[in-house]
């Protein structure tokens, strides 16, 4: 299996096939599971013309080590990965000032895959993680990304501090989110070409992750928490980002 991957879920399965239906070899779906949204992957994948199995659920169950298939399991071709190179042609050629997520050191698959699904929902341009310290976009975290992870460019880097220094040279300001900032999110101009810098949750950013941020912000707390999961503290602040964007504030 190291020249292929497992995709499972519905929503996971069903970006693929939309996005990138030659990377599928085979797709197998549960015996008896004739509810409308298999049916219609199951009409999707014919018309790709790809091969299609009936197992039953306890065959799906074998293949997932983790989570729920939803009774459909793809077998796929590794999917591609990108780079610094990536990255910086990437942003040479957007339209529109980049918006950017980068991950400093979350190491839990279901967390990377909420923060996709968050910023593939935000209009993001990428993800990007250290190659290091970080969980790898494997099939747990494109189960929970719900088929963001299939059509979201996800970068790994070497350094991310480096990378975080050429994204500065291209003009990217580097925004890195903070409990103890003193600049609250909703303070903070967030309209032109930014990188959002989440860290992990009880540790934060790294410190030369932190270093190299041109500034921090915090997202205030009204009630005992001291904290949120970083996918919900992502959601939170890449959709003022866009509520910025998009309904700027009047000029005084």
């Amino acid at each position: 299996m190291s020249d292929k991957e497992l995709i499972y879920g519905i929503h996971a399965v069903q970006g693929l096939l939309k996005s990138d239906a030659p990377r599928i070899q085979e797709i197998w779906f549960q015996n008896g599971r004739d509810d409308q949204r298999i049916k219609k992957l199951l009409d999707l994948a014919k018309s790709e013309g790809i091969p299609c199995k009936f197992v039953s659920r306890r065959g799906l169950d074998d293949l997932v080590d983790e989570g729920n298939h939803q009774g459909v399991v793809a077998y796929c071709a590794l999917g591609e990965t990108h780079d610094e190179a990536f990255l910086q042609k990437l942003i040479e050629h957007l339209p529109h000032p980049p918006l950017l997520l980068v991950l400093d050191s979350i190491t839990d698959p279901h967390n990377l895959g909420a923060c996709m699904r968050s910023a593939e929902a935000a209009g993001v341009d990428a993800v990007i993680a250290p190659r290091d310290r970080s969980a790898g976009l494997n099939s747990t975290a494109r189960k929970v990304a719900s088929g963001a992870a299939e059509v979201l460019p996800f970068v790994t880097v070497t350094n991310l501090s480096r990378t975080l220094q050429q994204l500065q040279q291209q003009g990217v300001w580097i925004i890195g989110a903070a409990g103890e900032a003193e600049k609250s999110l909703y303070d903070a101009d967030l309209k032109g070409a930014i990188a959002l810098v989440m860290g992990a949750e009880g540790e934060g950013l790294r410190r030369l992750t932190r270093e190299n941020c041109d500034f921090l912000i915090n997202i205030p707390m009204y009630g005992t928490v001291s904290s949120l999961n970083v996918s919900v503290a992502t959601g939170v602040c890449l959709f003022e980002a866009i509520r910025q964007r998009h309904h700027p504030a009047p000029a005084v």
